[in-house]
């Protein structure tokens, strides 16, 4: 009879000791699930947004290619003042700025120097650029030229902006600052820089009228510099036989890039070196 407790307690023992490693392995497993369950809850930093920078021109100074903008644009700006009294300066400065010197995505794209962005009754090419919202609609056009006189109509076909054309041509700084309160611009500190601009590179000096001279075409004889506006089917080739001057000259001048002219640019003829 003892024995036989004996032998009972043993076999009590035994099943106890099985349980509890049973119980053991059951502990080892839910473990392993939670260090599962944790990594998944692990938030990953999202990849920076990469934009692409303006393609400057790494033989040129910031101050060098806006110089260069001005001597392509400038009589530009003037002739659409003479159409549309808006100031030259203020044109130019906000070429200058909108466009990042010509060499920004819009300007080199879709030929828009101005940020213009499509609107309801834009009826022309489009293309989308990431500005105040994420891809939003901007005007496609031709060549500059005809970016800038769609920024003429943009400004005389609104009415938000008709208080401007109250102002004075000469007072750029009053331009300036209407441009932002009738909403062209978000920056707050967008009429600081158009003005900025304009003092730094004397851009007021094309807002004077300038009287017209009789020596207006020159000839391939003259002493001094020569202008040439292009015209369609000009090529820099026949440009240097018109003035018989070297094409690597005229390029070097005008600093072009890619032997690449358009219609209405006006370029410098040097001299013969």
């Amino acid at each position: 009879m003892a024995r036989n407790r004996y032998l009972t307690v043993i076999l009590l023992f035994l099943v106890l000791l099985f349980s509890r490693c049973g119980s053991a392995k059951k502990v080892r497993v839910y473990s392993v699930q939670t260090q599962k369950e944790s990594t998944e809850n692990i938030q990953v930093k999202p990849t920076k947004k990469v934009t692409n920078p303006p393609k400057i021109s790494k033989n040129l100074t910031v101050e060098q290619q806006i110089n260069r903008y001005i001597k392509t644009y400038a009589d530009v700006a003037q002739q659409e003042m003479r159409s549309y009294d808006i100031p030259a300066s203020i044109t130019l400065a906000q070429g200058i700025l909108e466009s990042g010197m010509g060499a920004s995505h819009l300007a080199t794209q879709a030929n828009n120097h101005f940020g213009i962005k499509c609107h309801k009754a834009w009826k022309g090419k489009r293309i989308y650029h990431d500005d105040d919202k994420k891809g939003e609609c901007f005007r496609v056009y031709s060549d500059p030229i005809t970016s800038y006189r769609d920024h003429s109509l943009f400004l005389t076909t609104r009415s938000r902006y008709d208080f401007l054309f109250d102002l004075k041509k000469e007072d750029y700084k009053a331009w300036a600052k209407g441009l932002k309160k009738a909403g062209y611009a978000t920056d707050p500190k967008y009429p600081d820089k158009l003005v900025r601009l304009i003092e730094r590179y004397r851009l007021d000096r094309y807002d004077l009228k300038r009287k017209k001279s009789k020596k207006q075409n020159f000839t391939p004889t003259d002493q001094e510099s020569r202008v040439h506006r292009v015209a369609k089917g000009d090529t820099l080739y026949s440009i240097s036989k018109k003035y018989r001057v070297e094409v690597e000259h005229i390029v070097q001048a005008n600093t072009i890039e890619a032997n690449t002219i358009f219609v209405g640019q006006n370029l410098i003829i040097p001299q013969n070196q």
